[in-house]
């Protein structure tokens, strides 16, 4: 095996490349260590380009191997990965997102990047890592990119000084950290960042950007230094040239129109239909026998948009539909009314997006259980969004989740998990289903607030109310440029970046960031974030109108929980011999009963069941103590006493001379089977499991000399 290793060290441990012939028929490839975390980076590109295709076709896949955990895990009857997680899939949108600003969007041959998790260890984090190697193995390859880019995790973990690639054990409880940021990019500037954060001010996460500008530097001085050395020359692709009576036809007829349908208002119906005019021009003059699948006439249309885009924006500061740089579109909020069904429904409009959010309420047997490469963990909370084809006017498949679903999904998700209650406090089980209703610019913010709503509607007592708003730009230098708030239609699609920015009245909750350009520099990301908190503000001055604070009561219709603590010694008696006891508790209540390692017993049920099963499972593990006072049924006698029943599964020993405040000469004479006694606790032998009764102490007059 032909091998090169280099290292470069990166918040305070080493990172080690390897590139030898192992995957020597892919273009470009890597084995990047940083600790035990070990992950494999290919990338090819195909050899011809890809007829009918009208866009760059870039697939990233992020593939976890269970070994790379040193587990097996599968089902009783398979134990071969199968369909990719949800965190592999959003470990792939991180670095699909941070690899494609950088490519030439007109290629259209293939690029295919896979990046392979041969090992992970406790302290580092595999996506991470997968974006640099990515980076390395796109940079040695003859794929053309423009390249490299670096990436690092930093934040505030567990004091005020910000770490960077934190271990695992800081960044696991995100109940303790202050935020947590993965921010990748290049020359100085961020063409990425996923963050969480517990309210956390915009100056706060602007300092540590640029701490994390200044680590993604040494990464990328590093892979620069690899590149010269085995970098492999770039293939050149050679764009189309644009027919000069192309040229002439599109100024003639479609150019002189192009103004006035981009700024016709809300939505993209004028801009559309000239779209569609200026195709049919094409295909009618080239036809399908003359025309390639791929001609520049195809992106002439959007090229010339985009530019009148920026050039009103940067130099008239005019919007498609007429807005000011930072106002928010027509608001409307709604929380509850859906149904009494539902546990807790908010509806929220911003101009033409519209999204319903629906919550539901469970106990903790509900938690999702998460078995991956890394280990197992439950989830308490989740958020799911669906972007059904109506949603945009369109036709299409129903009923499938794709990677962008489960992208938006997570991170409304992790904007609203900063804000929710502490399992002690709040322990039931949460989800959310937020269905797109209508699309016009940012469905995964607007289900931030329809969230926001549908909790506070169904009484989740909630740390603040979230609201979600993306911020776009029209960029032409670091001097030229313009910043917009709540981005919609040709904004989106042609803006430079989609900077989605959530949280409270206080702070940050979660940020995303694409670009669209090679990179954005921070100084105008800082100036986003503050022109999204007005904007912010805005929008939960319009919720906090609709409901001002959670409802004092969940749902009716929600499950009812009940905590109790028991001795963890008691666990086993609770449970009983294969489950049983404890099925049968369930059965006769109707309710779900989850017992914790510490003795913490939940009891999730309606109509009273759970109150029925929580007095069952006091009354089986109560522990009896010196001085209790009850009244228990004589189920034995004996010549030295009599044995009294204290519930269904403890009994006590009332000794002869503790039966009355006179001399018992026959147990029998004075006690029968059957009577109730009062009793009162006066010796307790945890060792014997004994009890010792009095009934004389309980009431010395019980029993009166005849």
């Amino acid at each position: 095996m032909q091998k090169k290793e280099y290292e470069v060290e990166i918040g305070g441990r080493k990172m080690t490349a390897m590139f030898s012939d192992l995957a020597e028929q892919a273009h470009g490839s890597v084995i990047l260590k940083y600790g035990e975390t070990v992950v494999l980076a290919t990338a090819c590109m195909s050899k011809d380009k890809q007829k009918g295709l009208g866009f760059f076709n870039l697939t990233v896949d992020y593939v976890e191997r269970y070994y790379a955990g040193g587990r097996i895990v599968g089902s009783q009857y398979s134990k071969r990965e199968a369909k990719p997680s949800e965190d592999s899939i959003l470990a792939s949108r991180v670095i699909d997102r941070t690899l494609r600003p950088l490519f030439e969007q007109s290629i259209r041959h293939a690029v295919q990047v896979i990046v392979t998790v041969l090992s992970v260890d406790e302290d580092n984090d595999p996506t991470v890592l997968a974006v640099n190697a990515a980076s390395l193995a796109l940079s040695v390859s003859n794929i053309p990119w423009a390249g490299p880019v670096g990436a690092v995790r930093i934040g505030k973990y567990d004091s005020e000084n910000l770490t960077v690639n934190p271990s695992q054990k800081l960044r696991e409880d995100n109940f303790k950290y202050k935020f947590d940021l993965t921010v990748c990019g290049k020359n100085g500037n961020v063409n990425m960042i996923e963050a969480s954060a517990h309210q956390v001010n915009e100056k706060e996460i602007e300092e540590a950007l640029m701490k994390a500008t200044e680590e993604i530097a040494e990464l990328e001085n590093f892979q620069k230094q690899i590149v010269k050395e085995i970098g492999k020359e770039k293939r050149v692709i050679e764009k189309e040239v644009l027919n000069p009576e192309s040229l002439k036809m599109f100024n003639e007829n479609i150019l002189p129109k192009m103004e006035e349908a981009i700024f016709a208002g809300a939505g993209k119906a004028k801009i559309d239909e000239l779209h569609n005019v200026w195709n049919k021009m094409v295909n009618e003059k080239y036809g399908d026998s003359k025309r390639e699948d791929f001609m520049p006439e195809d992106d002439l249309f959007d090229d010339t948009e985009n530019e009148i885009l920026h050039k009103k924006a940067i130099e008239e500061n005019r919007r498609a539909d007429g807005r000011k740089m930072d106002e928010v579109r027509d608001l409307y909020a709604q929380a509850g009314g859906l149904s009494t069904i539902v546990h807790g429904s908010g509806i929220f409009y911003r101009g033409g997006t519209h999204v319903l959010s629906v919550l539901a309420l469970g106990g903790p047997e509900d938690k999702q259980v998460i078995n991956g490469m890394e280990g197992e963990y439950k989830k308490r909370f989740m958020h799911h969004y669906n972007f059904p084809p109506y949603s945009s006017g369109e036709t299409g498949r129903a009923g499938f989740t794709n990677r962008r679903e489960i992208g938006h999904g997570a991170l409304a998700e992790k904007a609203l998990e900063m804000v929710l209650p502490l399992p002690e406090e709040f322990p039931y089980t949460i989800r959310i289903v937020s269905e797109s209703m209508a699309s016009n610019g940012s469905t995964s913010q607007a289900s931030i607030c329809a969230s926001t709503l549908a909790l506070m509607d169904g009484g989740v007592p909630i740390k603040a109310p979230v609201a979600g708003i993306a911020m776009g730009l029209m960029y032409e230098s670091d001097a030229k440029y313009k910043v917009l708030t709540d981005i919609q239609g040709p904004e989106d699609h042609h803006g430079d970046m989609d900077f989605k920015v959530a949280g409270t009245r206080n702070g940050i909750t979660a940020i995303q960031l694409d670009v669209k350009v090679e990179g954005v520099p921070v100084k105008i990301l800082g100036e986003a974030m503050v022109q999204a908190k007005d904007a912010r503000n805005t929008i939960l001055d319009k919720i906090e109108k609709e409901i001002s604070l959670p409802r004092k009561d969940i749902s009716p219709n929600a499950p009812k929980i009940l905590i109790i603590k028991i001795n963890p010694d008691k666990i086993g008696m609770v449970i009983g011999g294969g489950g049983k006891t404890i099925k049968e508790i369930k059965e006769k209540t109707g309710v779900e009963i989850t017992i914790e390692d510490d003795g913490t017993v939940y009891f999730t049920g309606k109509g009273g069941g759970a109150e029925e099963a929580k007095k069952i499972v006091e009354a089986m593990t109560y522990e009896w103590k010196f001085g209790d006072i009850t009244k228990g049924e004589v189920v034995k006698i004996a010549d030295f006493g009599a044995f009294v029943r204290l519930n269904e599964y403890t009994d006590g020993m009332v000794h002869i001379s503790e039966i009355a405040s006179f001399r018992v000469e026959r147990v029998s004479d004075i006690i029968k089977e059957g009577i109730i006694v009062p009793v009162k606790v006066i010796n307790v032998d945890k060792e014997r499991g004994k009890i010792s009764l009095s009934i004389k102490e309980a009431d010395k007059n019980f029993f009166k000399k005849s």
